[in-house]
């Protein structure tokens, strides 16, 4: 006998998934895909085991649950949901479930309330299916089955996340993917650090993003970047945190933290990935980055004048000036600012400025626009 064995799986084929999903988004069959594949995995219980016969070539059953057992009744709802026949699975595993519910074997239970949640997603009832894998998830975690229910509820979510509604009187138009962030959050909790959570962490990001909540994009793309620095989509985590966080910056008259921190990461970015800085072109989001931060100031600096406050309104341009020279702010600081400014300034602080912005000014725009006596030294 060969060493080798198959089991008659509580599986859905992805033709019979087609069967039930004609009209389904095309945008939805690769969730489907991945789905049924996950379905593809053999119970630990309930099952028939045949083993190939090397002299024969066919396949012997050498294993099967004794007659009349828990297992054996467990098995033909099993079976029934791997033939298609889903609605008898249903029933079979639902009246296991209410005549096992004292039970204490764990395995044999969280394997029926899969087989349930199995039966109702085949059917394209995704959310129902959703409360039988959470029983699983919750009730009996660290069995194998609650490791297939995170999975199951997984690949519901990205559906979710990606636009499948639930059904509401009888159609599918109630919105779900406040449901997908749930689930999304719910995954990692449970397996921490687990390639499951890392998938989950980049999807709950994304979804942030397509739904341009910004703020919360940034931080799980940050979540992201700190637990999983090895991820195959580190990459794009990294990028994506940079426009988030340039998103988040609302304008001049607002906090621009955000800006600091995407300056900040193009600049690291440059030395530690520079094909990634290429990729999202780090120099020309730090002119831009440059240029926010150069208004700020600028603005800044005009509000010091309004209020009667030159020498406040003098430092920040020069600060401006040194930072952000080469922006469109410290041009319109040294033509129209400063001409106004200086002649308010007291002695001391025109001597400090000596003839900073003379140089300034005919580097930047070609001419010294006004020129003040710096007052000498009284000995």
């Amino acid at each position: 006998m060969l060493e080798l064995s198959i089991t008659i799986l509580s599986s859905v084929t992805l033709d019979a998934l087609r069967d039930y999903d004609v009209h389904m988004p095309k945008c939805f069959v690769t969730c489907i895909t991945l789905f049924s594949t996950l379905l593809a995995i053999p119970h630990a219980f309930a099952q028939e085991t045949y083993t190939l016969d090397e002299k024969t070539d066919t396949w012997v059953l050498t294993d099967r649950p004794e007659a009349g057992s828990s297992e054996a009744q467990l098995a033909t709802a099993s079976k029934q949901l791997a033939l298609g026949n889903y609605q008898e699975a249903l029933r079979i595993s639902s009246i296991w479930i209410e005549r096992n519910k004292h039970s204490d074997d764990y395995s044999l239970m969280g394997e029926a309330y899969i087989i349930h949640g199995d039966a109702l997603f085949a059917q394209r009832y995704f959310y129902e299916s959703l409360f039988d894998y959470e029983v699983v998830a919750r009730d009996y975690y660290g069995t194998k089955a609650a490791i297939t229910a995170n999975e199951r509820e997984f690949e519901i979510a990205k559906m979710f996340a990606n636009g499948l509604h639930k059904l509401l009187w009888g159609m599918r138009i109630a919105d779900a993917t406040d449901e997908a962030e749930e689930l999304f959050i719910r995954i990692q909790e449970r397996l921490p650090r687990s390639p499951l959570a890392e998938n989950a962490a980049m999807e709950l990001a994304d979804l942030y993003y397509r739904r341009k909540q910004m703020k919360l994009a940034n931080d799980m793309y940050l979540i992201f970047v700190e637990n999983y620095p090895q991820s195959l989509e580190i990459d794009k985590a990294k990028a994506r945190l940079i426009y988030t966080r340039l998103a988040t910056y609302r304008g001049p008259t607002f906090n621009d933290a955000g800006l600091f921190d995407a300056r900040k990461e193009l600049v690291q970015l440059r030395s530690t990935s520079p094909r990634l800085a290429k990729t999202v072109d780090s120099s020309a989001l730090i002119t831009r980055i440059d240029e926010s931060l150069g208004q700020k100031a600028l603005r800044t600096a005009q509000w010091y004048l309004k209020i009667n406050n030159p020498i406040a309104a003098e430092y920040t341009i020069r600060r401006l000036i040194v930072e952000y020279k080469q922006t469109a702010a410290s041009i319109e600081a040294l033509e129209h600012l400063v001409p106004k400014i200086l002649p308010q300034l007291p002695p001391i602080v025109m001597k400090e400025i000596g003839d900073f912005y003379d140089i300034n000014q005919e580097a930047l725009l070609g001419k010294i626009i006004t020129s003040v006596e710096i007052p000498e030294d009284n000995e």
